[in-house]
């Protein structure tokens, strides 16, 4: 849609500010609060159903931890209520349509061509919404960043890989078209100003010790790559819907000139 409205803005020079999507991501470090990760890295994933721009997609776990960081996360993900988001503790409620689940389901099938191990991801029906398409969310397990994991999917999918180092796991994060909304989760402060450094995340939003979904309230809100570029709110979002004017008003009888110039009407001539 970005592409399309683009060439059409340009035809009459106007501005735009686009949010086209995100593929964010989060990396979880070796001095991290593990119980803190989980719990934002479960909501971030899980939390609207996956239909949030800034719902957490790519999880980058350091191998050390991977085993059983992940384990704990399955059995989050198995725990989750699926239901009316009326209801109190539900915690994934309904994808939007017949389409949304088709997708997602079609993403599943890719990753598991590709070897990826799905955990989760089937219907859950309700005889009160025969209709509705509730689905449980998606834990997926893969060794590479496939065509499919790059592709943003809007559903509750977490796809879930492991990193030897932090320079790794940095180009992991950025090897993927969207640049929205990106988490590291470290106690090491080297590793936190690194990732929020132009060496680390290339997103609009990048956040420490908690989740995508998370700290942006009240800042800037916007991405970089496909993700737009644009910022909304944030103490300077005005400045993206006005326009700058230059006023030079001369309250004195003498004219100047630009650079200096001396320039001289002789009326006699």
């Amino acid at each position: 849609m970005g592409r399309t409205v683009g060439p059409r803005l340009a035809q009459r020079f106007a501005r735009a500010i686009l949010e086209l999507g995100g593929n964010n991501a989060a990396i979880v470090c070796p001095s991290a609060d593990l119980d803190l990760a989980l719990r934002a890295v479960a909501f971030a994933a899980m939390g609207t159903a996956g239909q949030r721009c800034t719902t957490l997609r790519r999880l980058i776990v350091q191998r050390s931890l991977y085993d059983s960081f992940i384990a704990r996360l399955r059995r989050v993900f198995a725990s989750a209520k699926v239901g009316d988001p009326r209801e109190t503790g539900t915690l994934v409620g309904p994808l939007i349509d017949r389409r949304a689940y088709e997708n997602m389901q079609g993403a599943l099938h890719a990753a598991r061509a590709d070897g990826a191990v799905v955990h989760g991801g089937d219907r859950v029906e309700f005889s009160a919404w025969p209709e509705a398409f509730y689905v449980r969310p998606a834990l997926v397990e893969t060794k590479e960043q496939s065509e499919v994991v790059r592709r943003e999917t809007f559903a509750p999918i977490l796809y879930v890989m492991a990193y030897k180092n932090l320079n790794e796991a940095i180009a992991l994060h950025n090897a993927v078209t969207q640049g929205l909304s990106s988490s590291i989760f470290t106690n090491d402060m080297r590793e936190a100003e690194r990732f929020l450094s132009h060496e680390g995340s290339d997103c609009g939003l990048a956040n420490v010790n908690i989740g995508t979904s998370g700290a942006e309230i009240g800042g800037a809100f916007g991405g970089e790559k496909e993700t737009g570029g644009g910022r909304e709110s944030g103490s300077d979002a005005w400045k993206q819907y006005m326009r700058r004017a230059t006023n030079t008003i001369n309250y004195g009888s003498d004219l100047p000139l630009a650079q200096g110039v001396v320039f001289e009407i002789d009326e006699k001539r």
